[in-house]
C-alpha cells in the first residue's frame, strides 16, 4: 500500500465558476449567488422531474453536465503502483455493455459527510437493512436513517476510547484520537480499523466499547480491511488484514487472537468463501492467493492482474470470486479453473477499490475510486451492466442484506452526501 495521497474534489472546479459569475455579476449578488447555491437533497420525484441527484446546479454553470463529465474522463489520472498498468489494460480490454437497470436512485441526502482517510482504502460504508447505513465521518462512526431522516453518532474516535469490558489481551487504556481506515458491520457486531493497527469492538445494542487491541507496533501497521462473519459451529469471527502482511482471525465472544497468518507482503483485503474452507487474500502484487483458513497455506495462486489489489468477494455459490485491481479492472474467477478469469469487468476511469456480489447471487457490484460504481447481472455472464455516474470520490459501497438497497458513500468538500438506490421493481 502507497502513502496517503490527494483526493480529487469536484468542488473546487464549482468554486472557480461561482468566483467568475460573482467578478461578472458585481459584489451585491454573492450572497443571492451562495443562496441559489445551497445544496439540497434529492428525492426520486425531483430526480425524475430533472433536478439533478446531486443538487448540482448545472444550469448556473459555465458547463454542462456532458462537457464537465468528458473532461473528468480526460484528466482524472489512475494510481497506479505498476505504472502503465491502466494503459495495458485499455489497449488490451473493452468495457461491457452498458443498458442495465436494476438499481433505481431513490434518495441523496445532504445531512451526512462520509470522509476518506487513505486513498486507497473505500470500505467505510455497510448497510444493515434497507433503511440503515453506517459510515465513518472524520473521527465518527455513523448512523444514518432513511425512514427518520436522522442521522446518529454510534462512536467518537476524536478523544479517547477505552473498552468498557475486561478481556485477555485487550488493551485497556484504549487509544486516543484513532484515524479510521475501515470498519465492518454484522448481526450488531461493529469493528473498526485504524492507521496504527487498532482495531475496536462494540456492540451496537450496548454502549461503550468492548474491546481494543493494536495488531502490530510496527509503524506501517494500517488496518486495511474487516470481514466479520458466522462460523460453522455458530458463533461470531471477525478477520483483519494488515499493512504488516499479516492476516490475523479474532473470535467475538472473548475477543481471542484464533488464527494468525502471515504473508510475503502487505495485505490489503481478505474474504472468506461462504463454507468457510478459503480465504481469498490479496495486496501488494501481483497476483491473488487463496489459503487455507485452518491452517493459513496457500492452495491455488490466481495470475493475471497487472497491478495491485484492494478488493475481493466471494459469490454465494462458493465457486465464484471476484478481485479488484488497480490496473482498473475486476476479475471474476471460478474455482474450478483458475487459469483464467471467467470475465474481465473494466473500470470507467480508475482502479476498482471495493467490490460485493448481492447476497441472492444475482448482481456484483463494482465501484472505482470516484465518480462510476457498476452493477454487472451475474445471470447474464457478466456482460450487462448498469452504470451509475455521479462526481465525487467513493467512501464505500453497501448493498443490504435483502439486496433492496444500494448505498454509495460521496465525498466532496461541497457535493459529500449518501446517495441510496433501490432495487428495480
Amino acid at each position: 500500500m502507497a502513502e496517503e495521497g490527494g483526493i480529487s474534489d469536484f468542488a473546487a472546479y464549482v468554486d472557480e465558476e461561482v468566483e467568475e459569475e460573482e467578478e461578472d455579476t458585481g459584489g451585491d449578488q454573492n450572497l443571492d449567488d451562495y443562496d441559489m447555491f445551497k445544496v439540497t437533497d434529492t428525492s426520486s420525484a425531483q430526480a425524475r422531474a430533472g433536478k439533478d441527484i446531486q443538487g448540482i446546479p448545472w444550469e448556473r454553470l459555465n458547463i454542462t453536465r456532458e462537457s464537465y463529465r468528458r473532461t473528468r474522463l480526460e484528466q482524472y489520472r489512475n494510481y497506479e503502483n505498476v505504472p502503465l498498468s491502466g494503459d495495458a489494460v485499455d489497449k488490451e480490454y473493452e468495457q461491457k455493455s452498458k443498458g442495465g437497470k436494476y438499481y433505481d436512485f431513490f434518495y441523496n441526502t445532504r445531512a451526512v459527510k462520509p470522509t476518506i482517510l487513505h486513498f486507497q482504502l473505500r470500505n467505510l460504508v455497510w448497510a444493515t437493512s434497507k433503511n440503515d447505513v453506517y459510515f465513518s465521518s472524520n473521527y465518527s462512526i455513523m448512523h444514518w436513517s432513511s425512514l427518520s431522516q436522522n442521522s446518529t453518532e454510534i462512536l467518537n474516535f476524536s478523544g479517547h476510547v477505552a473498552p468498557t469490558e475486561k478481556h485477555a489481551g485487550s488493551l485497556l487504556e484504549g487509544f486516543t484520537k484513532t484515524q479510521i481506515s475501515t470498519l465492518a458491520i454484522n448481526d450488531n457486531f461493529l469493528v473498526a480499523g485504524g492507521f496504527q493497527g487498532e482495531l475496536a469492538c462494540k456492540r451496537l445494542d450496548e454502549l461503550g466499547v468492548s474491546f481494543c487491541t493494536r495488531t502490530t507496533s510496527e509503524g506501517n501497521g494500517i488496518t486495511n480491511a474487516i470481514e466479520i462473519y458466522n462460523t460453522l459451529s455458530g458463533g461470531m469471527h471477525f478477520m483483519a488484514s494488515n499493512n504488516d502482511s499479516g492476516v490475523r482471525e479474532y473470535d467475538m465472544d472473548g475477543f481471542q487472537l484464533v488464527n494468525h497468518f502471515c504473508f510475503p507482503w502487505p495485505v490489503n483485503h481478505t474474504s472468506l468463501s461462504p463454507d468457510r474452507k478459503l480465504i481469498t487474500v490479496v495486496g501488494d502484487h501481483l497476483d491473488g492467493l487463496l489459503v487455507d483458513s485452518t491452517s493459513g497455506k496457500t492452495v491455488a495462486t490466481v495470475e493475471g492482474h497487472l497491478d495491485y489489489s484492494f478488493a475481493s468477494a466471494w459469490h454465494p455459490d462458493g465457486r465464484i470470486f471476484a478481485t479488484g485491481n488497480q490496473d482498473k479492472t475486476c476479475r471474476v474467477w471460478d474455482l474450478r479453473n483458475l487459469s483464467n478469469p471467467v470475465s474481465v469487468l473494466k473500470g470507467s476511469m480508475g482502479a476498482v477499490r471495493s467490490v460485493r456480489f448481492s447476497s441472492n447471487g444475482q448482481f456484483l457490484v463494482v465501484a472505482e475510486p470516484a465518480n462510476f460504481v457498476h452493477v454487472y447481472n451475474t445471470n447474464l455472464n457478466y456482460e450487462k451492466r448498469q452504470e451509475i455516474d455521479f462526481f465525487g470520490e467513493i467512501s464505500g459501497v453497501s448493498l443490504s442484506p435483502d439486496d433492496e438497497a444500494l448505498y454509495i458513500g460521496v465525498w466532496d468538500r461541497t457535493y459529500h452526501s449518501m446517495l441510496q438506490f433501490n432495487k428495480t421493481t
